[in-house]
Formats: C-alpha cells, sequence, structure tokens
C-alpha cells in the first residue's frame, strides 16, 4: 500500500507544485507554501522537483508504513522520530515496513515541514494537479486535510537509491523574528503617494494571527493610505501579492489566495522570499525592501540553477 495515517497533526496536506491554468475560472494553484523546502525533499529523494508530498504546520502526523520506501523531511523542525527515535532532515533515509514515522510540534526553527517519498505518493490528478485546495475540495485526498486512519499508496517505492550516502544537506535554520521581504513595487503602486509609498518600506510592520495558506495579514501602527478608497477593478492575484485594502493593513496573498481580487496592490514579495515567510509565526515582524522586477528574476534563475546542480551532483 503506502502508508496508514495513525494521527494527522494539525494541518497535513498533499501538495504537489500547483495545479496551474485555472484561475481564470476560479481555480488558485495551490501547492506548497515553502516552495525550496519542497523542491529539496523531492530531489533528496530523487523524485522530479514537481512530485507530491505531504506538507505539515505547526505539528505533523504519525504514520504507519506498510511497505519499505527511502524518505526526506525539510523545513520547519517539526521533531521527526522513527519509531521513537530522533530522525535526521534534509536527509536520504530507509524507512521500512512496520516502521511508524512520527512528528511532534514545531521546535523554534520553522513552523512547515515537507515529507517526500521515492517514487511519488498515488494521489489522483485533478486538472492536472495533486494539490489539495480544501477551500474548493479538490484534489490531494477528497479535497481534505489528512485524517486518522486514511491510507495513501506510494506510486514506485524504492528500498534504495543512487548516492544514498551524499543524499544529505545542511539543515535550513529559520531563527530570524524579524525577516526582511524584498518587494517589486506595482501593479497598482499609482494609488499611493510617493509619501506613503515611502512609509511602506521606511516602517515595519508585524503578523497577526490572520496567517493561513489564503494569506498573511499584517498590522501597521500607522495605516496606508490611499489617494482614492483602495477599491479596484478586480484583476488577478500572484502568490506573494500585497493587497492594501481600505483600511490600509496589507495582506501578502499566499498559495491558497482567491484567483482575483479588488483592492490596490502595491507591490509583490520576490519569490525566492517566499518561504521565509512561510516559516514564520504571528508576532514575527516584517520589513520590505524595494528590488527591480530585474533583481527578482535573476535570483529566481539563479535558485533554479542551484536546484538543477544538486538534482546533477546526486544523479537524479
Amino acid at each position: 500500500m503506502g502508508i496508514t495515517v495513525e494521527t494527522p497533526g494539525i494541518l497535513t496536506t498533499v501538495q504537489d507544485e500547483g495545479r496551474f491554468g485555472y484561475q481564470q475560472f476560479g481555480v488558485s494553484p495551490a501547492g506548497p507554501m515553502d516552495t525550496k523546502s519542497f523542491y529539496l525533499a523531492n530531489i533528496l529523494v530523487g523524485n522530479p522537483r514537481n512530485e507530491g508530498l505531504l506538507e505539515m504546520t505547526f505539528s505533523g502526523p504519525s504514520l504507519r508504513f506498510d511497505e519499505d520506501n527511502v524518505i526526506a523531511i525539510t523545513g520547519g523542525d517539526l521533531s521527526p522520530c522513527i519509531n521513537g527515535e530522533p530522525a535526521a532532515m534534509y536527509q536520504a533515509l530507509l524507512v521500512r515496513k512496520g516502521d511508524v514515522l512520527s512528528f511532534g510540534m514545531m521546535h523554534g526553527n520553522g513552523c512547515r515541514g515537507y515529507l517526500a517519498f521515492a517514487g511519488g505518493l498515488d494521489v489522483p490528478l485533478v486538472m492536472g494537479s495533486k494539490s489539495t485546495l480544501m477551500r474548493n475540495e479538490l484534489g490531494g485526498i477528497s479535497g481534505r486535510k489528512l485524517e486518522k486512519g486514511d491510507q495513501i499508496g506510494f506510486l514506485a517505492p524504492k528500498a534504495e537509491l543512487p548516492n544514498m550516502e551524499q543524499r544529505k544537506l545542511e539543515q535550513e535554520m529559520f531563527l530570524d523574528k524579524e525577516i526582511v521581504l524584498r518587494v517589486v513595487t506595482g501593479p497598482q503602486d499609482t494609488d499611493f503617494s510617493m509619501e506613503e509609498l515611502r512609509r511602506f518600506f521606511w516602517y515595519g510592520a508585524e503578523i497577526t494571527n490572520e496567517f493561513d495558506r489564503m494569506g498573511c495579514r499584517l498590522k501597521r501602527e500607522e495605516p496606508l493610505h490611499h489617494i482614492g478608497d483602495g477599491n479596484i477593478i478586480t484583476d488577478g492575484i500572484a502568490f506573494g501579492s500585497i493587497q492594501v485594502p481600505p483600511n490600509g493593513q496589507p495582506i501578502i496573498m499566499l498559495a491558497d489566495r482567491q484567483s482575483t481580487g479588488g483592492y490596490s496592490k502595491i507591490g509583490t514579495v520576490i519569490s525566492v522570499d517566499l518561504p521565509k515567510l512561510a516559516q514564520s509565526l504571528a508576532g514575527y515582524k516584517v520589513r520590505f525592501v524595494q528590488v527591480s522586477i530585474g533583481l527578482a528574476q535573476e535570483l529566481y534563475v539563479k535558485r533554479i540553477r542551484e536546484l538543477e546542480a544538486l538534482e546533477k551532483r546526486l544523479g537524479n
């Protein structure tokens, strides 16, 4: 079979790279919140980078393995154990039939973990993707988070991988309680005066409790002020778009965002910085730095090339 869920954790879902090409029909891409950790987990087990895996939030599940397979755990530290003994992160590990892989609560280093299985998960494609979009009840396991008793099969499990001893990376650390996010301004930055734009970048904000897979609402001591009323003709929303509703408190739109919105967008957080936000918690401070779209593209291409180099080194 694959795995059986003994306990599900707070929010564990199947996610692949995302469901693309359907936003015009109101279907958001979903996909991983922390794309870097997602890619690294799949690469470590020899999968294509876009393969489906499990994303865990705040606390992870307890999974009984019904057959051998190689796994990798990346992202935030959710205290993984195999049969009660601590399990290494950022490393390919063989888990045997009958073993129980369990997770605890977040351990002060990030809040979202990623668990990849060699050969991928046997989850049906919905609109070309395995990703779970809970508000539309699409993808994953019946369009919902994992529940006790769920069973998920492996597509092509492997008891061994080439270069197993090299499939190990330095663990990512997410310890900063004040993060810096680089932003490309627009498309409605002209809805704000130059003074308001300056204030947006000069003064920080705080992450509130209203922070989930759809978006992250921030709190500023002094709200931003629009030239108009803050409303626009509805248009598309990207991963990282920063909406500013009439109350002047920014919202960063994330993986499960609605496909369109009618509030002015002052800018967009660049792709390579979104994992830092995904691993942050309520109460953390956020500061924004303005960058050009050219730099944002250069950094994105650099990350892709680094991932390709890792795949080549491991013989994927």
